[in-house]
């Protein structure tokens, strides 16, 4: 990948990064404000459903910050836009669609198919 796309593709993360930080801080000054508001008795049920919520949204955001971080250190390495699994090339349209790609498409159908093997029965 040459100097000109390797800047096209951080700018792209490094806006991802700041998009998912801003989510990150916003949900969880809404969790805290959720958990200092007074709370009837009657409602502690929802309060507690609310908040989850919200922390497990700050916990989503916080995964797609570190998958950014994984890239953009990929990038410093020089292995950015290489499948981790086979070093093949990641085709540049997938790194677009999804600049955290660490695997090219077929490695990716695998990884994908070995997870749904694994995956119990569902409820």
């Amino acid at each position: 990948m040459n100097l000109k796309k390797r800047q096209h593709f951080k700018k792209l993360l490094l806006a991802e990064l700041r998009r998912h930080a801003q989510h990150i801080d916003d949900e969880q000054a809404r969790a805290l404000d959720i958990t200092n508001d007074d709370v009837k008795d009657s409602d502690q049920a929802l309060h507690d459903v609310i908040q989850g919520l919200a922390l497990k949204l700050s916990d989503n955001e916080s995964k797609m910050v570190a998958d950014i971080d994984q890239a953009l250190m990929r990038m410093e390495e020089g292995s950015y836009g290489k499948c981790v699994r086979c070093g093949r090339e990641i085709d540049e349209r997938r790194l677009e669609a999804l600049p955290t790609a660490r695997y090219d498409a077929a490695c990716q159908a695998e990884v994908e198919a070995a997870k749904g093997q694994r995956a119990g029965p569902s409820l």
